[in-house]
């Protein structure tokens, strides 16, 4: 049987991360955002500097199945009114619907000293990701378009309040 393990990323991890992030972000955003924009963003937001950077900033917690990282989860630090941001959740697409991304949250919200609210930003068109946080107890509270390399997405932001 294999275990998951949730744990903080390491340096040895970022061509892990690299990996998932454009295989889930290539799954996710076919049909939404033109590949380059998704190219171009990838190469940015996912570069070995900026990885090693939201290590040293944030909690970016990884999950491990059995041998293979196949998740990740990036949050900010908790604000002064106790609000966080989750930046990023992806999964690889095999390993969807096994509770790792539940797990991935979950974790999340029991490492963030005093938080008592999460935010996330979704594509409106991400359904997937819609209903996964939607189903965690999500409350949509803003839509708004958002541009992004010169393409227009339709961007919707989703809180949760936790009681701490």
């Amino acid at each position: 049987m294999l275990t998951l393990i949730i744990r903080q990323m390491t340096e040895d991890d970022i061509s892990f991360v690299q990996e998932i992030a454009k295989t889930s972000w290539f799954a996710t955003y076919d049909g939404i955002i033109p590949m380059q924009i998704q190219e171009r963003f990838l190469e940015a937001a996912y570069s070995e500097k900026r990885l090693f950077t939201r290590l040293q900033n944030s909690l970016f917690l990884v999950a491990e199945f059995g041998e293979s990282l196949v998740g990740f989860a990036n949050f900010s630090d908790v604000n002064d009114n106790g609000q966080a941001e989750l930046f990023a959740i992806y999964l690889l697409p095999e390993a969807q619907n096994n509770g790792i991304g539940s797990a991935l949250l979950e974790c999340g919200i029991e490492k963030i000293q005093d938080i008592t609210l999460l935010t996330v930003c979704v594509e409106k068109d991400n359904t997937i990701g819609g209903h996964f946080y939607k189903a965690k107890g999500f409350q949509q509270v803003e839509e708004f378009d958002d541009f992004f390399d010169g393409h227009i997405l339709r961007t919707i932001r989703l809180e949760l309040a936790l009681a701490k």
